[in-house]
């Protein structure tokens, strides 16, 4: 017996329509997302930071004759970490101090002949000008001899060098950039509802990120003023001790007791 065209036509029809409905089925299911995890809302991001820090600049243009840092090198309060080519300054200041000199001895030589009534008080007075002139110029070379080095202001490490030796600068150009070795800093902006109950001197944890650690940290210091768009408060707090294995830039997560 044969088929009828009208029920092939059905069949095949209710079969696509199978097949669709399949499709649509499995793409929903490997489509649909994993639900994400909540957020810790005690968790605060802290980051480490040097009690000091500055950028030493050049406070003269000239050559660099000498660097005597590296990267990360301890340097002590008060060394020499770079110096400048000062020939032409030195040269300027020993003909100041020439020039002191011959002004002295003529100031000198007028002063006598003052008492043997030979020379005016205009001379004389003239003569000091000279002297008082050349010893300014003294203090100048002098001045400008001091920042022909460039001095540690504080014992810490080199976290960045700007220049290399023999390259020539401009004056307040970058040079070196100094951490202090002391104690780190904990800096952290914590929800201003904590203000019910934060004070300075209060304890909490603080796990670091790259080392893995837990480590007991207290605050130090409360901002005076709250950022009302984030409602937030920045705060300072310090590790207690000092482990060696945490440097200047590590971040991670601080935890309030009760912080609800």
């Amino acid at each position: 017996m044969r088929d009828h065209p009208f029920r092939r036509l059905t069949r095949r029809l209710a079969g696509f329509a199978f097949a669709v409905l399949t499709a649509h089925a499995g793409a929903q299911t490997t489509a649909a997302p994993a639900a994400p995890a909540p957020a810790d809302p005690n968790a605060i991001r802290v980051l480490l930071s040097p009690e000091l820090e500055t950028t030493l600049a050049a406070q003269m243009a000239g050559k660099i004759a000498a660097l005597n840092v590296s990267l990360g090198a301890p340097v002590a309060k008060g060394k020499t970490l770079l110096a400048f080519d000062c020939a032409e300054t030195q040269a300027r200041l020993q003909m100041a101090q020439a020039e002191f000199a011959s002004a002295k001895e003529t100031y000198d030589t007028k002063r006598n002949l003052r008492r043997l009534d030979a020379a005016g008080d205009m001379e004389v007075s003239l003569a000091k000008s000279a002297v008082d002139k050349a010893q300014a110029a003294i203090g100048v070379g002098k001045a400008q001899m001091a920042q022909c080095v460039v001095n540690a202001p504080f014992s810490g490490r080199v976290v960045r060098l700007h220049v290399k030796p023999h390259q020539g600068v401009n004056q307040s150009a970058p040079l070196i950039d100094l951490v202090s070795d002391g104690p780190l800093k904990l800096r952290l902006n914590a929800p201003s509802r904590l203000l019910r109950s934060l004070k300075v001197g209060q304890f909490f944890e603080v796990d670091i990120n790259e080392t893995g650690k837990t480590y007991p940290a207290k605050v130090t210091a409360i901002n005076a003023r709250v950022d009302a768009v984030a409602q937030t408060v920045e705060l300072e707090g310090r590790i207690d001790g000092r482990p060696a294995e945490l440097l200047a830039g590590m971040t991670g997560i601080a935890r309030f007791p009760n912080s609800h």
